[in-house]
């Protein structure tokens, strides 16, 4: 084992529903969970204002991370990504998504040669049905406020995540994966939302992955990567995020064998195969929705003790 590789001291411990890390000068802790019971589904829509929840809704799931010596706190939880899903009419910037034959169901029902009557609907509150979320994780309120994410410096390298590193062959201390919401979007695509976390012996890595597949009409994707080194003085925390989307038809030509269909539900193949396309496709273009979420950021946070 190379002396990057060495094992440092660190705890773990569980409960039936947790897993915990403590490692240098931190705190992490994996809550999953089943499915919300209904009891806990009301509460959770009750915060979010009556917007209807997604099919599975894991409302009890929690990645949290403590920094001891600062105090600071991040997290990644399922009532706060869903506060990130558009709940009201969709406006620009929203990148709203209509199903691929809604328009020619309605014109066939509602055109001059239509013999048909239109059919009784009832008013329901408008959201987002494709549950589009642009979470990076939050501050919990017991988060100490003085530190703040910054836009990175291009030219630091500090400032970057390093993949050679995330790459390497080295012992996995800790890892969870933590799903926060899934829906079938009544049989038109998929969405869902999952947090995964890996602590090495030199860094942690955090993947936060929404993914969407509408058939027929569009995949979207947006992660949120965040990267800490357990080396840097001070602590540096770097987060990017980063949205990509792209035609159905077009991802559908990315496909290694034409009659087999299987990777289009796979999250980790449809990033691959948008990431892969020319960014001016998947970063600027996209499905011509006009979302707000596409293109990549990258902020950095430095972990200093506030003045006493």
């Amino acid at each position: 084992m190379s002396a990057a590789a060495q094992l440092p001291e660190h705890k773990l411990s569980e409960t039936p529903n947790s897993r915990t890390i403590e490692i240098g000068h931190w705190i992490i802790t994996a809550r999953t969970n089943p499915i919300s019971n209904a009891n806990e589904l009301d509460a959770v829509q009750g915060s979010l204002q009556g917007m209807p929840l997604p099919e599975m809704t894991f409302g009890n799931n929690m990645l949290e991370l403590e920094h001891k010596r600062t105090g600071w706190r991040y997290a990644f939880g399922t009532a706060d990504a869903l506060r990130g899903v558009k709940n009201g009419e969709l406006a620009e910037g929203d990148g709203g998504v209509k199903v691929g034959y809604a328009e020619a169901w309605l014109k066939s029902r509602t055109g001059d040669s239509s013999q048909l009557p239109m059919p009784k609907t009832i008013a329901t509150k408008p959201y987002d049905w494709t549950y589009t979320t642009t979470y990076p994780g939050h501050n919990p309120s017991s988060s100490s406020s003085s530190i703040t994410w910054n836009e990175a410096d291009s030219e630091n390298p500090q400032h970057e995540i390093p993949l050679a590193e995330l790459t390497r062959q080295d012992p996995i201390l800790f890892y969870a994966e933590i799903p926060l919401f899934e829906d079938e979007l009544h049989d038109n695509g998929a969405s869902h939302l999952l947090t995964r976390i890996r602590v090495m012996p030199t860094c942690f890595f955090i993947l936060s992955r929404f993914t969407l597949r509408v058939d027929n009409v569009l995949f979207r994707t947006y992660d949120t990567r965040i990267y800490h080194s357990f080396a840097l003085s001070p602590p540096l925390i770097v987060r990017e995020t980063s949205g990509w989307e792209a035609p159905y038809d077009r991802v559908k030509l990315q496909l290694p064998r034409r009659n087999d269909l299987t990777p289009l539900t796979d999250p980790t193949w449809i990033a691959t195969a948008l990431t892969g396309m020319p960014r001016h496709v998947t970063q600027e273009t996209g499905a011509g929705t006009g979302w707000r979420g596409l293109g990549a950021k990258v902020e950095v946070a430095v972990l200093v003790k506030e003045a006493e």
